[in-house]
């Protein structure tokens, strides 16, 4: 079954909390949009937070059109489901690196020294975070 609202359910939220890759298209890119795999966080709110290096092509992208959407789906072996939010973002100059450390161990096994190096190195650089405030949800569940 596929419903479009103008934003996040609850239901919605607990999914977008597991964690799962998102695939997060932004306007002002080449056409048609190019999809990269990030990590995400649903917040409170009902907003989609990501970071990214401040000097990333999606960064000066979205200066340009501030617009995205991610989109997010069940793993294979669960029943068919995904959620597609679409919406303005908001550049945000704090918050990058605690929503990094945050998200690392839901992605990452921090226990082996090559991962834990790796977000030593990522926590390092100039990130920016950003948040994507929905304007259209749409989603699909069997």
């Amino acid at each position: 079954m596929s419903t479009d609202t103008e934003s996040l359910t609850d239901r919605d939220i607990d999914f977008l909390r597991r964690p799962l890759h998102g695939f997060l298209s932004v306007a002002g890119g080449p056409l048609p949009p190019q999809p990269r795999p990030v990590w995400f966080e649903a917040a409170d709110a009902g907003t989609i937070q990501l970071f990214t290096e401040s000097e990333s092509p999606k960064v000066r992208r979205l200066h340009r059109d501030p617009r995205a959407s991610l989109i997010v789906a069940a793993p294979v072996g669960e029943r068919e489901r995904w959620v597609s939010v679409a919406g303005r973002v908001t550049m945000e100059t704090d918050g990058a690196q605690d929503l990094c450390a945050r998200l690392a161990p839901h992605y990452w096994d921090l226990q082996d020294p090559d991962r834990a190096d790796d977000l030593a190195g990522v926590l390092a650089t100039d990130l920016v975070r950003f948040v994507i405030h929905p304007q259209t949800v749409r989603r699909y569940t069997m």
